[in-house]
C-alpha cells in the first residue's frame, strides 16, 4: 500500500510531517510518497529511512499555505497538495494525507478524485474518544449548510466507516439535537429525523453533545456548523483539563509522590485526549481516500494520519459506501 502525504503542509512542515510519515509507514506497512520540495525533504529524512526503499520523494516546487485561498489549487498546479492528490488520482498511491490547509485539501481531493455518485457533497469524520472506545462524527466542518439529504448522505457514510475502518459492528447511528425527543430541534433536524427512521442503518435517534463521548452511539451526524463547533470545544477543553492538571496539582511538590503511583492511569487518561492519537479525519465521500489532520500537527499525529489512510484503504471504506448506494439509492436520495 502506497501513501501520498503533503510534506509542505501545516504548522511544523516539512521536518515533523516527513518524521512522522516515515515513521507511521514503517510501523503501519505501508510505503509512503512525500510530495514537496525535494531538497527540504531529503534534509530532515531520518537516515534510517533515506535508503529503504519504503519512502520516496516527489517533488513539487509550490506551496499552499494555511492561510491561502483554497482557489489556489486551481493556479498552483505543482503545489505539493495538488501532486499528492493527483498521485492517488492516477492510481501511483492509493490515499493521501495532508495536515495543511484544510480548504485547499478538500477543494483538490474533490475536484481530482471526483464524489461517488450518489453523494452531493462530501463529508469531514472525526474520530472522538468516548467511553465505548470511539465515537464518529460527521460533519465535522466541510459543509455548514446542509439539506435532508447531506445528513442522510453523512449516517450512510459515518456508518460504513464505523463498520469497515474501526470494526464496529452494526453502528448505532445518532442525530445531534438539542434534545433526544424527536420533536426537538430545527425544522431540518426534525425532518431528517423522519427520514433517518426508514433508512437501512441502525439509527437511533437524537442525541445531544454530552453523548459525543459518553458512548451512546458509534456515529454522530451534524451539520458542518455544529459539528465543528462540538469538535473545537472538545480540542479546547481538553487542553484546558491538561493544563489546568498541570498548573493546579503536578506543580505542586508534595502532590507528585501520590501521583507518582498514579502515573500509568493518567498516561493513559491523556493519551485518550490528545488528538493527535488519532491522527486525522477522512473526508468521506469522495473516489479515494483523503485524509485530513491538524494544522498543528507533529510525527506522532502524521503517524496516526498514515494509520487512518492505511485502515480507509484496507476497510474498502470508498466501495463499501459506493456499494451501499447502489444497493439502496433510495435509502438516500428520496424526499418524504
Amino acid at each position: 500500500m502506497i501513501i501520498a502525504v503533503d510534506a509542505m503542509g501545516g504548522d511544523f512542515a516539512p521536518a515533523e510531517i516527513v518524521k512522522g510519515a516515515a515513521q507511521g509507514g514503517k510501523i503501519h506497512g505501508a510505503d509512503v510518497i512525500l510530495v514537496g520540495d525535494e531538497t527540504r525533504i531529503k534534509s530532515c529524512l531520518p537516515p534510517e529511512f533515506a535508503k529503504s526503499g519504503h519512502v520516496t520523494v516527489r517533488h513539487a516546487a509550490d506551496t499552499i499555505a494555511m492561510d491561502e485561498h483554497a482557489a489556489a489549487v486551481r493556479t498552483k498546479k505543482d503545489a505539493s497538495v495538488v501532486v499528492a492528490a493527483s498521485l492517488v488520482k492516477e492510481g501511483e498511491a492509493d490515499a493521501m494525507v495532508s495536515v495543511g490547509n484544510t480548504a485547499a485539501a478538500m477543494a483538490v481531493a474533490t475536484l481530482r478524485l471526483g464524489r461517488i455518485p450518489g453523494i452531493d457533497r462530501p463529508a469531514i469524520a472525526t474520530v472522538m474518544p468516548s467511553a465505548s472506545g470511539a465515537t464518529v462524527m460527521l460533519d465535522a466542518g466541510a459543509v455548514v449548510d446542509c439539506t435532508v439529504e447531506n445528513l442522510k448522505q453523512f449516517a450512510v457514510m459515518g456508518s460504513v466507516y464505523a463498520e469497515k475502518a474501526l470494526g464496529i459492528v452494526r453502528p448505532r447511528v445518532g442525530l445531534l439535537s438539542v434534545g433526544e425527543e424527536r420533536s426537538k430541534g430545527s425544522d431540518l433536524i426534525r425532518t431528517a429525523h423522519e427520514q433517518l427512521i426508514a433508512m437501512p442503518i441502525n439509527f437511533i435517534g437524537n442525541v445531544e453533545g454530552r453523548d459525543l463521548f459518553s458512548g451512546a452511539a458509534d456515529v454522530v451526524v451534524a451539520d458542518g456548523f455544529a459539528g465543528n463547533v462540538a469538535l473545537k470545544t472538545a480540542e479546547g477543553l481538553a487542553e484546558f483539563i491538561q493544563k489546568s492538571f498541570v498548573e493546579q496539582v503536578y506543580s505542586r511538590p508534595l502532590a507528585r509522590i501520590p501521583l507518582a503511583l498514579l502515573l500509568p492511569y493518567l498516561l493513559r487518561f491523556r493519551k485518550k485526549l490528545d488528538y493527535s492519537e488519532y491522527g486525522g479525519a477522512p473526508l468521506l465521500g469522495l473516489n479515494g481516500v483523503c485524509i485530513i489532520g491538524h494544522g498543528r500537527s507533529k510525527a506522532r499525529a502524521v503517524a496516526n494520519a498514515v494509520k487512518a489512510a492505511k485502515e480507509a484503504v484496507s476497510g474498502g471504506v470508498v466501495d463499501a459506501i459506493r456499494d451501499h448506494l447502489a444497493q439502496s439509492p433510495e435509502g438516500v436520495q428520496k424526499e418524504a
